[in-house]
């Protein structure tokens, strides 16, 4: 399921499959229009031509137009027009699920691989036959893996849905509920793993322990086989999908998957700059320009129509000829007898019919102008269709001619100013603040929770805690009226997030309640404490977190609950547990961010919109984004 953030090991399943069928190809050049957008214009057999637009880290497929290439091309493009400009793709393969596409491309006697990530952000790597790196478009050197010249490219482990085995032993030694197993364990994403569940026929909340492996594998190869062998690309609201599982009737259908995401992800900054480099006039200047050139089509589709009703009338007698024949004949005869004749007959009024359509009654004749008449219809009907035109155009261009006089004067563009969100004490903790105005604190470790219950938690305050292991000492300073939305930020920043769960139990006391003294013969950790008297509690509280970005009054990216950023945000990034590790979530996180505001307010934003603050609000844990939202 593709979305804004990128595309799914299923889409890439799914558009490896396309690509395939195209084969054999070979590489033509290489562009690089951003840091890490690129495309391959790539030569099939009977001169058949395809263009493929790839952005690390979010999509690789087939368009119809590329942007407008550098006039210098970057480093990286040139490389890989040394290494693989010619070159024949001799296969293109997925590794497993995971979001990675690999081309395998002979040249000469020696064999590369060009390896494209679709995961976190993304990277280009050119290898060679041994998966030896000889060159990646960024430089990475992660804790258990490289991403540098001569260092060796690894892939990840082995397909849980390759086999019966694999899948075998990946649900039976996985301690979540079924459909969390499939859509993390197995990387089949929350959508299909709840599909793979309906079509088994299993509860979805079942321990994956407990289920079958073979219902479960006959389900994944029945989706793995209608993604590649019978598609169906659809886009439904937010999601693009190469098959249509939803059952939904709002949905767009296409031929292709390519076509699909083509249509479904907006212009890239370097598309967007080919588009404005075709034209530099302003928006109000092309809208006229727009309107100028749409009033000469609609003047030539007039001429062109009054010209078919002139012909018409010129050749009346046999216009009439025709239909009256015709109409009788079809009151004795099938269409495809009157055609066979027709077609038999060397006389010169019937060489001039030169198309039939049975299913409208009408024939095509040729008399100067290729006219459409309806043999059921006099020639004053016929040529009435015609003057239907005639007025509907006429009316289109006095539409147009109207909103041309009062089409609105220039507006100046005003650049905006903004005032940036002070650094305040609290921010090096967690934190929010809730809708009703109070803020809300939380440790990010055992060292900050011993620091907020010690120094920062006096006696009108409200410590509140989740009932699991391993989670943020809360603090609210102050009453609100919004507990739900105090328990949701606790339940959130706690082991319950890191466990894969989407609820918790959530408690709260009074500072009197909370000591660090244990009982005889007991031992407090760091960070923890005991808290002794009645509490009250918060039963199953739902896990979410939203992030998002504030520009009134100040300008700051901001976290929390959801609902207690929502009125705050010009837009939002919901997240709940998920496969996605923290800095990676971030990534996209800010990516969405960005795209909801102009370039303008992007270069003044650039102090804040950045992986850095994002990063502060994402919880510990995996993560997936569920929702986007603006305001």
């Amino acid at each position: 399921m593709a979305s804004e953030q990128g595309m799914s090991g299923i889409d890439v399943k799914a558009i490896t499959s396309e690509l395939a069928t195209k084969l054999p190809l070979w590489i033509d050049k290489v562009y690089q229009y951003e840091t890490r957008t690129l495309s391959i214009r790539l030569n099939g057999e009977n001169k058949a031509r395809y263009q493929m637009i790839i952005e690390a880290g979010r999509r690789a497929h087939l368009v119809k137009d590329l942007p407008e290439p550098p006039k210098n091309p970057p480093q990286f493009a040139m490389f890989l027009r040394k290494y693989l400009s010619g070159g024949k793709v001799l296969a293109i393969h997925q590794h497993g699920l995971e979001r990675i596409l690999i081309f395998d491309i002979g040249k000469g006697n020696l064999i590369y691989r060009l390896i494209i990530e679709l995961f976190d952000e993304g990277n280009i790597i050119l290898t060679d036959e041994n998966y030896t790196i000889i060159k990646p478009l960024r430089h990475h050197r992660f804790k258990d893996r490289e991403i540098i010249p001569h260092a060796l490219y690894t892939l990840g482990a082995t397909d849980p849905t390759a086999s019966l085995e694999n899948l075998s032993s990946a649900i039976r030694n996985d301690d979540r509920d079924l459909v969390r197993s499939l859509a993390i364990g197995c990387m089949l994403g929350g959508m299909y793993a709840e599909y793979i569940c309906l079509k088994a026929g299993l509860d979805k909340s079942l321990p994956a322990s407990q289920v079958n492996p073979e219902t479960i594998f006959t389900a994944v190869q029945d989706l793995f086989i209608q993604v590649v062998q019978t598609p169906k690309p659809v886009i439904y609201e937010k999601h693009c999908e190469p098959i249509d599982i939803r059952d939904k009737n709002d949905v767009q259908y296409f031929s292709t998957f390519s076509e699909a995401l083509e249509a479904f992800y907006p212009l890239t900054k370097a598309e967007r700059k080919t588009a404005d480099a075709k034209s530099k006039l302003t928006k109000e200047e092309r809208i006229l320009k727009y309107q100028k050139s749409a009033i000469r089509k609609f003047d030539e589709k007039i001429e062109k129509t009054e010209a078919v009703v002139a012909a018409i009338y010129e050749n009346y007698a046999f216009v009439s000829q025709v239909i009256s024949s015709l109409d009788r004949a079809s009151k004795t005869h099938s269409w495809q007898d009157i055609e066979k004749i027709t077609r038999q007959s060397n006389s010169p009024e019937a060489q001039k019919i030169i198309a039939f359509y049975p299913e409208d009654a009408a024939v095509e004749i040729d008399i100067g102008k290729r006219i459409k008449i309806f043999v059921h219809e006099g020639i004053e009907q016929n040529a009435g269709r015609y003057y239907d035109v005639i007025k509907k155009f006429r009316k289109k261009k006095e539409g147009a001619l109207k909103a041309m006089k009062t089409a609105p004067p220039k507006k100046k563009e005003v650049r905006r100013e903004f005032v940036f969100m002070k650094k305040l004490w609290y921010h090096r903790f967690r934190w929010f603040i809730t809708s009703d105005g109070v803020v809300v604190l939380g440790g990010r470790d055992a060292s900050q929770n011993e620091e907020l219950v010690k120094k920062y938690m006096g006696g009108q305050d409200l410590f509140v805690h989740a009932d699991v292991h391993g989670a943020s000492v809360i603090i609210v300073k102050g009453k609100t009226e919004h507990m739900d939305e105090v328990a949701q930020f606790a339940a959130s920043y706690s082991g319950a997030w890191r466990s894969g769960h989407f609820s918790a139990d959530v408690y709260s006391a009074l500072p009197s309640q909370v000591s660090k003294t244990p009982e005889s013969g007991e031992f407090i950790s760091r960070g923890s404490f005991i808290v002794r008297g009645e509490r009250t509690y918060y039963r199953n509280i739902p896990l979410a977190i939203g992030i998002g970005l504030m520009l009134d009054p100040h300008a700051a990216v901001i976290g929390g609950p959801p609902s207690a950023i929502k009125e705050k945000t010009k837009t939002f990034v919901e997240l709940k547990p998920g496969q996605y590790e923290p800095n990676d979530v971030a990534k996209k996180v800010l990516r969405i961010l960005k795209q909801n505001v102009s370039e303008e307010e992007e270069k003044v934003l650039k102090g804040i919109l950045n992986t850095t603050y994002v990063a502060a609000f994402v919880p510990p844990g995996g993560s997936d984004i569920v929702g986007h939202h603006e305001s």
